[in-house]
Parts: structure tokens; C-alpha cells; sequence
């Protein structure tokens, strides 16, 4: 018996010997492993698998990872990553941003089809931050396909810039299932801004 623990806690006969990663589309497996920083030959049961999660969930593209033990000699990771849905401008290029409001990756031009962020600051514990993209997460897919940025100066006062030089004073984050219902019926009517602060008296102007 006092064999056999040795050989699961201590020897390397049941040590790890791949990691496979799962989950991932744009990080790169090898980025995976090295961030789990895990030697080859260690005794499987002596693994913090949470620390190794830990550590692997640091990667700033990924939102969450979980390890799991694959007998007799695989760490299994899985991986979550972050998704942007909107970007922030900067000097050294377009900061994506994710519902979250991280920023977890700059590249030199925005992807297409992703609105623009302006805010004083972003930040997830940034409340103009949380507002805006609320209310961007809310936009169905046609709604938010031809939104161009989202702003907010104050949490009550999002707005949205549309093709077609059209505004949309959204205000708070409030009803927002129901404002997106009133501005998909209101953007069949002409006009340069949609008020659908308070929904039941939306206006165009």
C-alpha cells in the first residue's frame, strides 16, 4: 500500500506527460501550455489543477479555464475566450472589449462590424463603461449590425450612432428589451435622432 501511494503522489510513472488543450480558437495551445507551466513527469495527483487554472486564466484573451485530470497521464484544459463587442480607440490601436468591459487585446484596426466604445474611461468597474455595453449587449443582431459606437457621458445617458448619420438617445439601461422593440418599429420612419428614453413616448426627430 505505502508503494502505491509513492508511485501515485511521488514517481513519475503516473506523471503528466501532454496537456491538451480544448476551447481555444485564437489563442494559441502552446500559449495554453506554457501559461499552465506544469513540468513533464509531475506526479499527476500533486497537481494544483486550480492553480494551474489559476494560472491560465490570467492569459488576457481568456475569460475562464478549467483543468481536469485525464488518466493516467493528461492534464485536460478547457478554455473560454473572451469575445469583443466593442472596441476603444487608442494610440497604439483598436483595444477590444469584451461584455465584461476587458480590454484583452489591441490590434491596429478594429474587426469589422465592431462598434466603437467612447467612454471617459473603460473599465469593468467603470459605470458609464457597464451602461454602454449593456445596452449594446441588448440590440438584437440587426440593431447592433448597424450601430457604429456607443457612448455615455453619464450611466443615464447612452446613446448610439447609427449608419446613415442617425442617433439614438437611449438614456439609462432601463427597459432595455423594450427600447429595442420601439427603435426597430421607429427606424422605418425618417429622421436624424430617435429618442427612446422612455419608450412609451419615444419621438424622431
Amino acid at each position: 500500500m505505502l508503494g502505491l501511494g509513492y508511485v501515485l503522489l511521488f514517481s513519475p510513472v503516473l506523471g503528466v506527460r501532454s496537456i491538451q488543450v480544448v476551447g481555444n480558437r485564437s489563442v494559441p495551445a502552446d500559449a495554453v501550455v506554457a501559461a499552465a507551466n506544469v513540468p513533464t513527469g509531475s506526479p499527476m495527483l500533486r497537481v494544483d489543477i486550480d492553480g494551474v487554472a489559476s494560472r491560465v486564466a490570467g492569459l488576457p484573451q481568456l475569460a475562464s479555464a478549467r483543468v481536469v485530470r485525464s488518466w493516467p497521464s493528461t492534464l485536460l484544459v478547457e478554455v473560454t475566450e473572451r469575445t469583443p463587442l466593442a472596441y476603444a480607440k487608442a494610440s497604439d490601436g483598436a483595444h477590444l472589449i469584451d461584455a465584461t468591459g476587458h480590454d484583452f487585446q489591441t490590434t491596429r484596426t478594429p474587426p469589422n462590424g465592431l462598434p466603437q466604445l467612447l467612454v471617459s474611461r473603460v473599465a469593468p468597474d467603470d459605470a458609464s463603461t457597464k451602461a454602454a455595453l449593456q445596452v449594446l449587449g441588448a440590440l438584437p443582431a440587426q440593431l447592433r449590425k448597424i450601430t457604429r459606437s456607443v457612448s455615455a457621458q453619464t450611466p443615464g445617458d447612452v446613446r448610439l450612432a447609427l449608419t446613415g448619420n442617425r442617433t439614438v438617445q437611449w438614456g439609462g439601461t432601463d427597459s432595455s428589451s423594450r427600447k429595442a422593440e420601439v427603435l426597430a418599429a421607429l427606424l422605418s420612419r425618417p429622421g436624424t435622432v430617435y429618442d427612446v428614453s422612455s419608450p412609451d413616448l419615444a419621438t424622431v426627430h
